[in-house]
């Protein structure tokens, strides 16, 4: 496996950013994509979102491992957010919130915020999402099921993403009807899963006030470095491809697969690791003759 450095850019034209990286499909961070005059910068913090939202309950996500089988995760229990505010600030824990709208519960909280639209309007402004997560927490190895392209800024801590093209899909283990790998990239296994040395991706590390572009359609697996929290926000697919591939996932196959697992259950799995396995293995024999 080789991971390159993403590169950090500051103030680039929106013909610059659509031309080298949006169009070519290339992930970049951008250190002004939110304005650092941007009010979150400076007001928000753990004890305000206490103070104006600390009583809603919300789910709490944890190790995703056990839910191969599954398109998204279950949660794992719920707590108030203030609790869990305070967990994640005690002590390391895999513990997250996924997609916790944050900023609908509270939609003057989208006020705080100031875009550099570098994407000449693509993005979609009214409708960002929050991350939380404490210190070691994970996101498996996964392509958002949309397909859009992902603005992720990080306000709080440190987060470390992979990244891989989806035509290196087959190499990490896509498992069929489902969009994530079955292959632990973080720890690689190359005896069971070999196709993972031939993988090509990059590796981004963003700060408080950085925001890393992920192209439509590209894997990501996110690592907390530390506790914190990120708001991303979305550009619907570019070519027809991407968005077919997009209706086609949110429409049909994440409601296909969830009517064939519970028909069949374990051999439903069973079946998408094998056919993930023998997809690898030809990706493998492609990558060999390449390189002959």
């Amino acid at each position: 496996m080789r991971l390159s450095p993403v590169q950090k850019l500051k103030n680039i034209s929106a013909k610059d950013f659509l031309h080298i990286y949006m169009k070519p499909a290339k992930p970049v961070i951008l250190k002004d994509f939110v304005d650092p005059e941007s009010p979150a910068f400076t007001k928000w913090n753990y004890e305000y979102f206490k103070e104006i939202a600390g009583e809603y309950k919300v789910n709490i996500y944890g190790s995703e491992i056990e839910s191969l089988d599954r398109v998204a995760s279950k949660p794992i229990g719920q707590s108030t957010f203030s609790k869990y505010l305070d967990l994640i600030t005690s002590s390391p824990t895999e513990h997250r919130l996924f997609l916790f709208n944050l900023l609908s519960i509270k939609p003057e909280l989208k006020n705080d915020l100031y875009y550099n639209d570098v994407t000449k309007g693509k993005i979609i402004k009214w409708l960002p999402f929050m991350f939380f997560g404490g210190k070691g927490s994970i996101t498996r190895n996964h392509v958002d099921i949309d397909m859009s392209h992902v603005f992720i800024t990080q306000f709080q801590g440190i987060k470390r993403i992979w990244l891989f093209p989806w035509e290196q899909s087959d190499l990490m283990y896509k498992l069929p009807y489902n969009f994530h790998s079955l292959a632990n990239i973080k720890e690689p296994d190359y005896k069971e899963f070999p196709g993972l040395k031939y993988l090509d991706g990059y590796e981004a590390v963003i700060n408080p006030g950085e925001t890393l572009y992920i192209p439509s359609g590209w894997w990501h697996y996110i690592q907390y470095e530390t506790e914190g929290y990120s708001v991303s926000v979305r550009a619907l697919p570019s070519s027809f491809l991407e968005k077919w591939r997009g209706f086609k996932n949110l429409v049909l196959i994440r409601h296909f697969d969830n009517i064939m697992r519970n028909l069949f259950k374990e051999k439903w799995f069973s079946f998408k690791v094998r056919k993930a396995k023998r997809k690898a293995n030809r990706a493998i024999k492609r990558q060999k003759s390449f390189q002959i």
